[in-house]
C-alpha cells in the first residue's frame, strides 16, 4: 500500500506487504522486504497533529517487519540517510536522525529523538533510550540496554551499557590510519580507565592529542552531550 503523499525515487523494490504512508520521501535505489510499515503516525503520546514527515537516502535495505514511524510535531522530521541496512524487526521512532552506512541487526530499536551517525553498527536485540546519540564507527553489542550517548569509534555493552574498548575491527575496515588507531586506544584509557572526573579526561585528550582529527570528533561529541556519556 502506497499513501497518496508518498514519493518514490526511481529504482525502489517493494515486496509484498509492504506500507508506506504520511507525507514520506523516498529516495532512489531503496528495498523493502514483506510487511515493512514506513511512515506512519509515530508512536508518541504528545502528538497533536499537524504535517510531521518521514525522509530517507538512497540505497538503503529494510528488511522484514522493520517500522519506520513519522516524527511527533508540526513540520517535524525523521530522517534516515543513504546506504543503511536495517535488519528484520528493527525500529526508528518519531524524530530520528540516522546519518549513512549504519547497520541495526534484528531486533535493534531506536527510541525517539536519537542520532545515530556514520558506520555504526547496532547489535541485535539492543535497545536505546531517546535523546541518545550513537557516535561514528561505534559499535553496539546485542541485547545491550544503551541509556546514554556512545562515544565515537568505541565498543559499548551490557545492561545498562558501559564502554569496553576502542572498535579495532570497524576502524580497520574503514581504513582510519594507524596513528590515529593508537592515539584512539590511549584516549579510551584517560576517559575510562584512569579514574579522572570527565572534565579533566577531556581536557587531557585534548592538550595530548590536537592534531588527530578522529580525537578532535570525539571531544567535539562530548562537549555536545546531553545525557552523558556510557562509561
Amino acid at each position: 500500500m502506497v499513501g497518496a503523499d508518498v514519493v518514490i525515487g526511481e529504482g525502489c523494490i517493494l515486496h509484498s506487504h509492504v506500507v508506506l504512508d504520511g507525507y514520506t520521501e523516498i529516495g532512489k535505489q531503496n528495498a523493502f522486504f514483506p510487511f515493512t510499515s514506513i511512515g506512519l503516525k509515530t508512536q508518541d503520546l504528545k502528538w497533536s497533529g499537524g504535517v510531521t514527515r518521514t525522509r530517507i537516502g538512497e540505497s538503503n535495505t529494510f528488511r522484514e517487519c522493520v517500522t519506520v514511524h513519522s516524527a511527533t510535531g508540526d513540520g517535524e522530521v525523521t530522517e534516515v540517510g543513504s546506504n543503511n541496512n536495517i535488519l528484520a524487526y528493527s525500529h526508528i521512532a518519531h524524530n530520528v536522525k540516522l546519518h549513512d552506512h549504519v547497520i541495526m541487526s534484528n531486533a535493534a530499536t531506536l527510541a525517539g529523538h536519537i542520532e545515530v551517525e556514520d558506520f555504526a553498527v547496532i547489535g541485535g536485540l539492543a535497545a536505546i533510550h531517546q535523546f541518545c546519540r550513537i557516535g561514528k564507527m561505534s559499535i553496539i553489542g546485542g541485547c545491550s540496554k544503551v541509556v546514554q550517548d556512545v562515544l565515537p569509534y568505541m565498543l559499548v555493552d551490557g545492561n545498562p551499557a558501559s564502554t569496553r574498548t576502542v572498535n579495532k575491527v570497524g576502524m580497520e575496515r574503514h581504513g582510519i590510519p594507524d596513528e590515529s588507531q593508537i592515539a584512539l586506544k590511549q584516549v579510551y584509557k584517560i576517559l575510562f580507565r584512569e579514574r579522572l572526573t570527565l572534565g579533566n579526561a577531556m581536557e587531557r585528550v585534548e592538550s595530548e592529542f590536537p592534531d588527530i582529527q578522529e580525537v578532535r570528533h570525539i571531544i567535539q561529541f562530548l562537549k555536545a552531550s546531553r545525557r552523558g556519556i556510557s562509561r
